[in-house]
């Protein structure tokens, strides 16, 4: 294992299932805004090799992100899995031709989703699925009880192991517990957008991972002149020190940083050994 991966420590998402607290997140190994193909496949199964070969062992994607693509160049390069890997995958959503991202909740649309990635893939159950709710910033609020019933049905049927709900509030949350135990809960969040502080700190007493997507601000990059002075100080990138922060935030917080390059993968790791004093802390937490 890299010594950067090892540095940032694993994190038991349930009795079964130990990943690492750097992962890996394959949104961007699909076309332009994570629509058809890429431009460069062999150098996309390069990096998933890259991965593995660091001792990532948490591998986060969609099988709307292409959509197909990305969960077919999983397959590609890494299959058969090693042991220790687990793919985290969602459902939720679909692609339509123009590569909108509508919702897709229904019972056929969700039980068609969990086969499509169960295919892709070429597994027989799913180790952690996420109902996905919301849009891509902030959750839509309103019950997920029907969507996340017609996951728990398939849990029972074998066919996935663990649940995990994405894009929701607390509420949702709560809900979602009430029906069926999670193993974690995918949401944006970074030190410049901490809607979900309190809900962090929940979950981390209840040994539940949060999974922060868009943890350096997503399609536009964190902006912040106090990052920036935090990081010159250090000598270290804004973005590794974006995410060292997330690591030193709370230990169930789990990094899924999306990259389609063997040279960014390697700066996005190293960012799991910064170590960010006291006083840099500080300075970042009154960002948000």
């Amino acid at each position: 294992m890299d010594d950067a991966i090892a540095t940032a420590g694993v994190f038991p998402l349930s009795d079964d299932i130990t990943v690492t607290r750097m992962g890996y997140g394959a949104m961007q190994l699909a076309g332009p805004h994570v629509f058809g193909p890429p431009a460069d496949r062999d150098a996309a199964v390069a990096v998933l090799r890259a991965v593995v070969d660091a001792g990532i062992t948490h591998v986060d994607t969609s099988d709307f992100y292409g959509p197909h693509v990305t969960n077919q160049i999983i397959r590609e390069a890494l299959h058969p899995y090693p042991d220790d890997l687990h793919i985290v995958t969602k459902v939720g959503a679909r692609r339509d031709a123009e590569g909108n991202w509508p919702s897709a909740l229904s019972r056929d649309d969700l039980r068609s989703a969990v086969h499509d990635n169960l295919t892709n893939l070429g597994l027989d159950a799913l180790d952690v699925v996420n109902l996905r709710v919301g849009g891509f910033g902030e959750a839509t609020p309103g019950s997920l009880a029907e969507p996340f019933t017609h996951l728990v049905e398939m849990q029972r049927e074998g066919l996935i192991r663990h649940l995990g709900v994405s894009n929701v509030n607390a509420e949702q949350v709560a809900e979602a517990r009430s029906i069926a135990p999670i193993v974690c809960v995918q949401n944006n969040y970074n030190v410049a957008h901490r809607v979900d502080d309190a809900l962090v700190d929940e979950l981390a007493a209840d040994g539940i991972g949060f999974v922060p997507y868009f943890p350096l601000g997503g399609f536009s990059p964190l902006q912040s002149e106090r990052l920036d002075a935090v990081a010159a100080r250090l000598q270290a990138s804004p973005m590794s020190v974006a995410l060292a922060w997330l690591l030193a935030r709370s230990p169930n917080i789990l990094l899924i940083p999306g990259t389609s390059s063997r040279e960014h993968l390697r700066e996005n790791i190293a960012a799991a050994a910064l170590e960010l004093p006291a006083d840099a802390m500080a300075e970042l937490d009154a960002i948000g």
